[in-house]
This record gives C-alpha cells, structure tokens and sequence, in this order.
C-alpha cells in the first residue's frame, strides 16, 4: 500500500499479534495506535473508510467513524461465522458493505442482516511460477533429482516458534531423500529463521508460490498458506499450535467443523489437520509419507485442491462486465460507492 500511494500512519505489522493470551502485554501499543488512526480520521475527514481484515482492530475503527457519518467497507470480512457468531451485529450496526472473499459467507452473513457480496478469493487466479525447476534448482542450490517439500511456519514471530520446531524435527526423520524449503515471509527477520534451521539442511526462499509449484508436498501452518499451497495445487499437511491458555480459551468457541481453510470451503476434509497435541513430528510424517507417492491418497487431494480453486473465483453471474480479478471487483465497487457519496454531497 505504500508502493501504491498510501500515506501510512499506522503499519499493520505494529498490530501482528496471535492468540488470546499472547495480545495482553501489546494493548497498550495496540491501543496508542488506535487512537492516533482515530485522530487522523478527525483531522482529514474522509469521505469513506475501508477497513481491511484485522477484526479486533477494524471493527473498533469503523464504529468510532461511524459515529462520525463516515461510510464503512469491509474487504475480507471478519471471520465470525468460525467463533464468537454474535458479534455479527458489529458488522451490522457499524458497516455499510460487507466485500467476502469466501463463497459461504456471503449468504452467512446476509442471513443477519448484513450486506454483503463474495467478490472472489485474492489468491483465485493466481498464475503458475515463470521459473522452471531446474533453473530454480541452479538458483537455490538444490538437488533437481530430489523430491522436494515446502515448509510454510506462518508470518509472525511467535507462530514460527510455536510451529517450526516441530516441523523441523517431522523434516530430520523424513530424511536427506528430500530437500527442504523455507520461504522467509516479508514479515520476518531472515536473521532469526536462521537461527532456527542452524543445522537442518533447510534452504531459504524468498517466494512461497515458485517453492510450492515445484514441490512434491508441503507442511504448512492454518492460514492464507493453506489457500496459496491450494492454489499451486501442491498437497500438504496443515499443522497448528498455539500456548496451551490460548487453545483452552479458544477451543470451545469454535463452531466450524474443521481448522483448515480449504476445507471449509470444499465442505469436507481434503487435507489432514495436525493442530495442537495431534501436531507431532511422527503424525506429520506419516501423513506426509502417505500424500507423497502416486496413488489414491494423492490424487484425492489434488482433485480436492482443484475444486477450492474453482469455488474461490466469483461467479460469472456476480461479475459486472467482463470478468476481473477479485482485488479488481472490490475496487469496482468501493469505486461505485464513493461516486454515490459525492452524488449526493
């Protein structure tokens, strides 16, 4: 957004925080930001606010701007239809268009009063890496001959501690057959990963998508990673763990039957999920081991992953001329709504 023109007054990494019990020491920071965004709004006076995922933020931004007359677009709606659905009337109450980016919920949400419209995944039409295996094999030293497997940690500090471990303990007993990726998320110090793999025989990347397009599987923590290894149609394995405290708060909030994204979007398990207790090195390998040769196990998965990629494009149907990318409609529309505000002003 910077490269793009935008004057930051708050960076998002100042607000890169996961768990329940993990936010508590970051309030104060967390909140001082707040309130400087809250002052700006006051001074520039906006004609519209787009607030863009980040809930237990956004959604406090937008009822502080509504209440000063300042119209609210959602683009990647909070995450509510998985735990705590009451708070659906935030959205509600504080936002004038709801864009969704998965296909369920836009009817979820519009079943409670909210307006909203699925504009398509991000990640939907992702195009396949220019770069071929053997040149990206001469580029990162790797061994073309070998079979190669993506880790993906997650993006934020804390998560990479809670789950790299372990992932570099299922990579050791899979063994040197295998050559092992890492791609260092722009969120992270290259420094501190390789503190972590010392060792291991893990090669850094600096992409996700070119190491999952020419890998044999993944290992990759819930989150947008799921969707990206989808998208490259690589089969993996979803693995999580957050502290002890945070899973015993949050687990009986949950109301959706699986942790994985493509999952729910498929409506069934496609990939296996290793979360919490479950997430140990022997579990991860056998699953991995289980995915890696041709046969049924494989060939499910890859049919399931195609079938997310397709219902994560918005419907001809939705599309206002010809078809654009998801990131495209939801400009088209926040467009619309902007030249409706000055309409009418």
């Amino acid at each position: 957004m910077r490269a793009g023109g935008c004057d930051i007054v708050v960076d998002a990494k100042d607000l890169s925080v996961v768990g329940i019990t993990e936010i508590l020491s970051h309030l104060p920071k967390i909140y001082g930001r707040y309130r400087l965004l809250i002052k700006e709004a006051d001074r520039r006076k906006p004609d519209l606010a787009i607030v863009i995922d980040s809930p237990a933020f956004n959604w406090r931004v937008a009822r502080q701007l509504k209440k000063r007359g300042i119209p609210v677009v959602y683009y990647v709606a909070p995450q509510f239809w998985a735990w705590r659905q009451g708070r659906v009337r935030l959205l509600r109450d504080y936002i004038d268009k709801a864009l969704v980016i998965f296909p369920f919920e836009e009817k979820f949400y519009r079943d409670r009063g909210v307006d909203a419209i699925f504009v398509g995944h991000p990640l939907a039409d992702l195009p396949q890496p220019a770069i071929g295996r053997s040149d990206y094999a001469v580029q990162f030293h790797l061994d073309p001959a070998k079979p190669w497997i993506t880790l993906m940690p997650g993006s934020r500090v804390k998560e990479v501690s809670m789950n790299l471990p372990t992932m570099l303990e299922a990579a050791a007993q899979l063994g040197r057959e295998y050559e092992f990726l890492l791609p260092v998320a722009p969120t992270l110090d290259r420094a501190f990963l390789k503190s972590l793999i010392d060792r291991h025989g893990i090669t850094l990347v600096p992409e996700s998508l070119p190491a999952l397009w020419h890998s044999r599987a993944g290992i990759v923590a819930s989150g947008t990673a799921t969707v990206e290894a989808a998208m490259m149609r690589t089969p993996f394995v979803m693995v999580y763990r957050v502290s002890p405290l945070t899973y015993m708060l949050g687990k009986p909030r949950v109301k959706v039957p699986h942790f994985a994204m493509v999952n729910l979007i498929a409506g069934e398990q496609v990939v296996p999920e290793l979360v919490q207790q479950n997430f140990t090195a022997s579990n991860v390998v056998a699953q991995v081991q289980d995915i890696l040769p041709d046969g049924a196990a494989r060939t499910r998965m890859v049919e399931g992953l195609a079938r997310v990629k397709a219902k994560l494009r918005a419907p001809e149907s939705a599309m206002e001329g010809p078809a654009q990318h998801p990131a495209d409609r939801a400009a088209t529309i926040i467009w619309s709504i902007g030249n409706s505000i000055r309409s009418h002003s």
